[in-house]
């Protein structure tokens, strides 16, 4: 299990496949996703890598805040995150994981928090049916019917649909396949739709549900220190590459 992303939804439209299929789209932007801590078995009881994304000011924040960006020497980030992953798979602190983390045909999970509708009847919040429109029912057509018994159960019971706040809350999207990925401009293209709204703070990972590709960077890519992208499996395979070459030129 690799690392996730922090991206922002930017808003969605449509790619032109070459047989002139149209496949609808959500556009994602990851920037600025930087690791800003590491979790570990000894200190937390648990392994994970602590990301960090957008800008916030240094005024803005508390003291001890300060202090943890200090650490890292990372840039105040505006929304934090942490994915659970093996030790294997830990990225370095400083870290900006960019786009090509993910491949084009995969699938990933987008967790995001949904538009707020306010409140709202069983009809809409829970696609009941509501009540007849005649033989004596007036008035309360959309309501939503007996809530409970009367002496048997006498009572109503926790979780009953009802009328209440809909919306605004997490919801995880599964299995939506990456159709485009831009590394200069930071946009991940995923088909179909993300929960929330333009403009809001989403999560990418790897789909619990579907096998990751071969073609996948692991542990992941990344910039380390503004010295150009990091792949984890390539930069392992290329040293001794490097070592044969010098001694055939030897």
């Amino acid at each position: 299990m690799r690392s996730g992303v922090i991206a922002q939804k930017v808003g969605m439209t449509r790619i032109f496949t070459d047989a002139g299929e149209h496949v609808p789209v959500t556009v994602l932007k990851v920037e600025s996703c930087q690791v800003v801590a590491h979790r570990t078995l000894d200190k937390n009881g648990y392994v994970a890598v602590q990301l960090g994304a957008g800008q916030r000011k240094p005024k803005n924040i508390t003291r001890a805040e300060r202090g943890h960006f200090a650490v890292s020497q990372v840039e105040p980030k505006r929304k934090m995150a942490e994915f659970r992953v093996p030790e294997e798979a830990l990225i370095p602190v400083g870290a900006e994981i960019t786009v090509d983390h993910f491949v084009v045909g995969q699938y990933v999970d987008v967790t995001g928090t949904t538009i707020g509708k306010g409140f709202a009847g069983g009809m809409k919040r829970h696609n009941f049916g509501g009540l007849r429109a005649t033989h004596g029912v007036s008035i309360s057509h959309r309501s939503i019917g007996s809530t409970g018994g009367r002496q048997d159960p006498g009572k109503t019971f926790k979780n009953k649909k009802m009328p209440g706040h809909m919306g605004d809350v997490t919801v995880t999207t599964q299995n939506l396949k990456v159709v485009m990925t831009d590394v200069e401009r930071g946009l991940i293209a995923v088909e179909g739709a993300v929960p929330g709204h333009a403009g809001g703070w989403i999560t990418v990972r790897d789909a619990v549900k579907k096998r990751l590709p071969e073609a996948a960077p692991k542990p992941g890519a990344f910039k380390l220190n503004g010295a150009g992208e990091v792949v984890g499996e390539a930069q392992t395979d290329a040293a001794p590459a490097a070592e044969a070459t010098n001694e055939e030129g030897a």
